[in-house]
């Protein structure tokens, strides 16, 4: 549901923008620049993909990670009338607040389906998530990729321009890495008989090509998946464990992309791009 995706913005008051009034303009290392209208770009061809977006300040095991809908016009159209000029290494997008972000141009231009959106879940983007219009780009964190409210594009080198978060930090470029979360169980509870492990796992636009989980640090058994509309979402997995012994067991999962590699072992923080590890939970058995 959209009143339930995550939300990570700098705004402190959500704008409030009228689709009356807001224009697009695409420039920088274009031959030709365009301007858009909101209904100049409602007219042109519209696609409705399933595309999960992350946050780079998301830890492993976290919830600013959401799936949804979205609706809107593919970025790489537009670019093409545009008519990119040699050197547009980088995507400048800014949001009516100022926000930036520095988005690569090949995954605009890859065959992904990066659109400006004008729609979440079947209805109009609502307020907090960029209404009236927003970039959304599968396989970036994003502080790369996701602006809000966006009223301008430019095209530009690298090193023609740092956008808001690099000059604080974190890296120019944000791949969304390869994670897998339990949702279910919680950590800490108690079970008797067959425990019912479940979560999500996402390598987004790469796909996820099998999920494993182990019970303290044995070995790995593969998780049942759910079916996915496209290598941009997320996916449901499940195991059953049945059959352990009484008292506490560490659960771990990993997620495995679709060229079939697995996420880092290794624990890294979510500075400067992205957190990495296995989540893990507790859980209590008791034999009945």
């Amino acid at each position: 549901p959209n009143d339930s995706f995550y939300r990570i913005d700098t705004a402190l008051v959500v704008p409030q923008v009228s689709k009356d009034s807001w224009k697009l303009s695409i420039a920088g290392l274009v031959d030709n620049p365009i301007e858009l209208t909101f209904d100049e770009l409602l007219a042109r061809p519209q696609i409705e993909r399933y595309i999960t977006l992350s946050c780079v300040s998301n830890p492993v095991g976290g919830d600013l990670v959401g799936n949804a809908l979205w609706q809107g016009v593919l970025l790489r159209d537009i670019f093409d009338e545009a008519g990119l000029q040699p050197g547009a290494e980088q995507v400048v997008s800014r949001s009516v607040d100022g926000w930036t972000c520095g988005t690569p141009i090949e995954a605009i231009m890859d065959g992904r389906d990066s659109i400006l959106a004008v729609a979440m879940n079947g209805e109009p983007l609502p307020a907090q998530h960029g209404y009236p219009v927003r970039m959304v780009v599968p396989g970036l964190y994003g502080y790369v990729s996701a602006t809000k409210w966006v009223t301008d594009i430019r095209l530009t080198r690298w090193e023609d321009f740092d956008a808001y978060w690099v000059p604080r930090g974190w890296s120019k470029r944000g791949p969304v890495k390869t994670m897998a979360r339990i949702d279910t169980p919680r950590s800490g509870s108690d079970h008797t008989g067959e425990v019912v492990i479940g979560g999500v796992a996402w390598a987004v636009h790469r796909g996820v090509s099998k999920v494993e989980l182990r019970i303290d640090e044995g070995e790995w058994h593969e998780c049942e998946l759910a079916g996915v509309p496209t290598a941009d979402t997320w996916v449901q997995w499940a195991y059953r464990l049945d059959g352990a012994a009484e008292g506490r067991h560490v659960v771990e999962v990993r997620a495995f992309n679709g060229d079939g590699e697995p996420q880092p072992e290794e624990p890294a923080p979510v500075a400067p791009n992205g957190a990495q590890g296995y989540h893990r939970i507790a859980v209590d058995v008791k034999v009945a």
